[in-house]
């Protein structure tokens, strides 16, 4: 297996994807996206406590910051995961979505209604 080389100043969505991938593939594939998802969704309760905890400890602790963080990273890896099981590009899916602006109104700041998107 060939060195995976990153550079932190550099790293982008497909170097993060490919890194999930050569780490993770074989698993990944035998799991496959039903599996994944579960996975995905303990992650984002996870998430969804640490938020709280964060917004209830006011100032927000240095421990309870990279506790967040971490969460925040475990769901992104995740999420990547499902799109190399389904072989989604998440780079390009998502500036084809919002690398020319909103998808609702094109601008680059959402103009759109907010009755229609709070």
């Amino acid at each position: 297996m060939s060195e995976f080389r990153l550079n932190r100043e550099t790293f982008t969505l497909t170097d993060f994807q490919n890194l999930i991938q050569q780490m993770y593939s074989s698993r990944d594939e035998q799991r496959g996206v039903d599996g994944t998802f579960m996975w995905l969704m303990e992650e984002v309760g996870e998430l969804a406590a640490a938020l709280r905890q964060a917004s209830e400890t006011q100032p927000a602790s240095h421990a309870a910051a990279d506790h967040l963080a971490e969460e925040f990273a475990d769901v992104l890896a995740w999420l990547v995961t499902i799109a190399n099981v389904a072989k989604v590009d998440l780079q390009k899916a998502v500036w084809e979505k919002y690398g020319q602006g909103c998808p609702g109104c094109g601008q680059m700041v959402c103009e759109c209604d907010t009755t229609a998107k709070p």
